[in-house]
Order: C-alpha cells, then sequence, then structure tokens
C-alpha cells in the first residue's frame, strides 16, 4: 500500500502539513495524546509518524520527555531553493523524453488558467494553480525518485511561496516562465528545459530574497 493511504502514511502528512504550516510553532512539543484524540486514532501510528518526522528533521524526540517541533529555517529554505533550481532542471530536461500528450495539455491548461485568474487577481486560484503546474511537471520526467524528492521540496517551502505570489508582477513573471519550460519541453529541448527550469527557480529565490524571507514568513502567520 502507497504509504500516502496507509494510517501511519495520513497521520504523518498531516503532521507534516501542519508544521510546514505553521500550526505548531517551533520547540512546540507534539503531544501523542492529543495528537491521537485530534485525529482519532490511536497512538502507534502517531508514534510512528513522529519518527519518521525526526528523521526529515522537522521533529527531534528527546528521550523520556517527548518530541518537539524543529521546523524550517531561513538557512533551510535557502538551501531548498538552491537544490530544487538544480533538481527541477532536471526534471524539465527528463520530462522532454517522457511526458506524455495528456500530461501537455494539462499543463497547457493550468498556464491558460493561470494567466486568467492572474488578470482577476484570484491568489488562492493562482496559488493552488502554481502547485499543479509544478506537482505535475514532476509526474512527467519519468522518475519516480525524482518526483517524490521534487514534491517534498515543493512542500517544504510551502509557507513563503504563497506570499512571493502574491503580487501581480512576479505571478506574470512565474507564469511566463512555467510557458517557455512547457513549450521548451513540447520541442523536445532537453538542454533549453533544464536551463530554463533551473532559472525559474533561482529568480524564485532572489524574489524571496528581494522581499525579505522573514517579512514573507512572518505575513504567512499573519493569515
Amino acid at each position: 500500500m502507497n504509504d500516502q493511504y496507509s494510517l501511519r502514511g495520513r497521520v504523518f502528512h498531516k503532521l507534516r502539513e501542519d508544521i510546514l504550516t505553521g500550526k505548531y510553532a517551533e520547540k512546540e512539543e507534539l503531544k501523542e495524546a492529543a495528537i491521537s484524540k485530534e485525529l482519532g486514532v490511536s497512538r502507534t501510528p502517531v508514534r510512528e509518524a513522529l519518527r519518521q518526522l525526526e528523521l526529515e528533521g522537522l521533529v527531534h524526540i528527546v528521550p523520556n520527555k517527548g518530541a518537539y517541533v524543529n521546523g524550517i529555517t531561513s538557512k533551510d529554505i535557502y538551501d531548498i531553493y538552491e537544490i530544487r533550481s538544480y533538481l527541477e532542471g532536471l526534471c524539465a530536461k527528463w520530462a522532454c523524453e517522457h511526458i506524455t500528450r495528456e500530461q501537455v495539455d494539462e499543463l497547457e491548461e493550468i498556464v491558460y488558467l493561470s494567466n486568467f485568474h492572474i488578470q482577476k487577481e484570484h491568489w488562492e486560484q493562482i496559488f493552488a494553480l502554481d502547485n499543479r503546474f509544478h506537482l505535475r511537471l514532476y509526474e512527467s520526467c519519468g522518475s519516480k525518485i525524482l518526483e517524490h524528492i521534487l514534491s517534498d521540496y515543493h512542500h517544504y517551502v510551502e509557507r513563503v511561496r504563497k506570499n512571493t505570489l502574491s503580487s501581480k508582477e512576479r505571478a506574470s513573471e512565474a507564469s511566463a516562465e512555467h510557458s517557455a519550460i512547457l513549450e521548451a519541453v513540447k520541442s523536445n529541448d532537453p538542454e533549453l528545459a533544464e536551463k530554463l527550469a533551473n532559472e525559474h527557480i533561482f529568480k524564485s529565490l532572489e524574489n524571496i530574497k528581494h522581499q525579505g524571507l522573514t517579512k514573507l514568513m512572518e505575513q504567512h502567520e499573519d493569515n
């Protein structure tokens, strides 16, 4: 069974999402009894999920005391964006060989809908479509390993990505960059697709640096 759909998997994904979106503050204790009651499960899958979160560096467990949130630091976010830039380039390169007609059609629809919602300044839809574009591109690379790694990194920086797309100018630029990546993939130009995908993530990182990471994280917490 896919871990995402196992009991432990569901608990793990829920807790990870809650940590990454700021529901739990850094250094806050994650109490097994309270979480099991909230999620309607026994303490066993909660304990297993906490151990898995510790392996990912999001939680640290103190023997005989409890589990505490590490969260994502500013350095983690910068590191993730730089790593993502290379891996997303590789993803786009491999997508040139493996992408299907159905995946191309869906990505084209995402770009079209993104441009529509950008003009209307529908921020929730813009963010959701940005998510869909990247996740669908990951699926098209032909590698489950790379798809899994990129999907995790994508979710890790969700709390700041949402605010980077909250300006019409950057949202429009990002959509144009998505369109260019897709055209390179459709044209079966792996070198160009890799270059454009790499640059797209670096431009997102530069935008974060320009706006100020601390400010972006505070904006998210205030939402």
